[in-house]
């Protein structure tokens, strides 16, 4: 089921696509990670529609985002605030992997809560390219079209046919060049991605979700928590977990955001 969708205009001046699926209730606004989009949350939104409004807009360069830079998260925050404020109250903010970096740095300015699924706190120098994008370059590589789409499909052939489509609808135009540069704008390489003073910092509760199979976020992105932080640990679930344990994710959700 798709939501309703409209464009919004960024601080930049360039628009995004915003949906909302469900017509009352709870604001969760939804974050998504590199090589996703705003369709990575319609599961949510279908499962929460009845009781919540669920939102989710396309990030720069990803699904039907106008503009593709540049990609620093402190500018990919203020996209996150334009979106806010363009909904109103926010209960809770939704990011997952790269979606959680964002929501981290701009989330606390805008909602009552947040929920980071298994989040990119920190990157280490000289991992970016060989974590986040080098497995992507077959697909990407081919142009975008029915091909591309076809490719994409199969590569996520096991998944929920929703999920599925979400990851068609990301990677449809999508430039490996974009998520190359998403590194280098935020100088990993000198490093530049490194959240965990301010995960350190929050004063709003705060759940991580981290994968109990090959997670990205390390013990030592864990040492110093704020108070306000819990995490919770799928065991035998991977980086996707929000798709894998779906309805243990949406208990947590829906929790949440009352």
């Amino acid at each position: 089921m798709s939501g309703e969708t409209r464009r919004v205009t960024l601080e930049t001046g360039a628009t995004t696509t915003v949906e909302c699926w469900g017509e009352a209730g709870p604001a969760i606004l939804g974050v998504h990670g590199i090589s996703s989009s705003r369709r990575d949350f319609a599961r949510l939104g279908e499962a929460l529609a009845s009781t919540h409004r669920v939102f989710a807009y396309d990030q720069r360069g990803h699904g039907d985002a106008e503009s593709s830079e540049p990609l620093q998260l402190d500018l990919l925050a203020r996209d996150l605030r334009a979106v806010a404020d363009s909904v109103g109250t926010i209960s809770t903010v939704i990011g997952h992997s790269w979606g959680g970096a964002v929501a981290l740095v701009g989330g606390p300015k805008i909602a009552r809560s947040l929920i980071l699924i298994d989040p990119m706190i920190r990157v280490a120098p000289g991992t970016f390219d060989t974590e986040y994008v080098d497995d992507l370059e077959p697909v990407l590589s081919i142009p975008p079209g029915p091909a591309r789409d076809e490719a994409v499909r199969a590569l996520f052939a096991n998944a929920n046919p929703v999920d599925r489509e979400g990851k068609v609808h990301a990677m449809h135009r999508l430039s490996i060049d974009t998520l190359r540069r998403l590194g280098r704008d935020n100088r990993v390489d000198e490093g530049g991605w490194d959240l965990r003073e301010r995960l350190a910092a929050l004063k709003i509760p705060t759940t991580i979700l981290r994968a109990g199979e090959e997670s990205v976020v390390a013990d030592d992105d864990l040492k110093t928590l704020s108070p306000t932080v819990k995490v919770e640990t799928f065991a035998g679930h991977g980086h996707t977990l929000h798709r894998s344990a779906f309805d243990r994710f949406v208990e947590l959700v829906r929790a949440a955001a009352e």
